[in-house]
């Protein structure tokens, strides 16, 4: 294992090094610590390596990440895990605003509570949150799967797509085209292994799913004033 030191080594140098190393496909671990808060931490890594950040991290931690595992032993700050393509990416605290916005795919496992905003525009990624979430999660989400142990706070899944919601506790409001859904033997299939390779202490039958009424895909002037 490397051992990066950010009270020695900069920014650019600890990026440089793990980007080098994840497109050799080297499958090398590495832990970064001293973090102090920096934003844009294990950004664009592009193959299978490990990264051990310990302590918190800025904006953008793991961003356009492919195929690395990123775990983050404490908080992160906006934009964690945004635009991921594949791999997993583990915050053991608390994450801020914008949590896996845009995510193609992979695994954001967040062990305490997401802020406002978390898996907006995701277009394939899993997200699981052990605890709460803030307003307008999953707003415009496509694609992908966003489980919530916790409850989740006003205008949930607002202008959703396709993208599946599952809650544990309680939602504040829906957003506009959201509805709760018919939880079927797959779904509960599908969560039971997100819960299961997150570590969640919980039961898939606890939970209710939340959808896509599929209302505003198209203009109608019927809906106007949904929009």
């Amino acid at each position: 294992m490397t051992v990066l030191d950010m009270a020695h080594t900069t920014l650019r140098e600890v990026n440089t090094t793990l980007q080098h190393a994840s497109k050799g496909h080297s499958n090398e671990a590495f832990t970064i610590v001293n973090p102090r808060g920096s934003h844009a931490m294990a950004v664009g890594l592009d193959g299978p390596i490990t990264v051990t950040i310990k302590g918190s991290t800025g904006y953008y931690c793991a961003g356009m990440n492919k195929a690395a595992t990123v775990h983050v032993e404490g908080s992160a700050g906006p934009g964690v895990a945004e635009n991921m393509m594949s791999g997993e990416v583990i915050v053991e605290g608390n994450a801020s605003q914008y949590a896996g916005a845009t995510g193609h795919g992979g695994l954001l496992n967040i062990k305490g509570n997401a802020s406002s905003r978390c898996g907006i525009s995701m277009k394939g990624i899993d997200i699981v949150v052990h605890g709460n979430i803030g307003h307008m999660s999953a707003f415009m989400a496509q694609k992908g799967n966003l489980v919530v142990l916790g409850d989740a706070g006003d205008a949930l899944g607002d202008s959703l797509y396709e993208a599946r919601i599952f809650v544990r506790g309680t939602v504040k409001s829906l957003g506009a085209d959201c509805i709760e859904k018919e939880m079927r033997p797959e779904h509960l299939a599908l969560l039971a292994d997100l819960l299961s390779r997150t570590g969640a202490d919980a039961r898939p039958e606890d939970f209710k799913r939340y959808g896509s009424a599929r209302k505003l895909y198209n203009f109608n002037i019927d809906h106007a004033g949904e929009y």
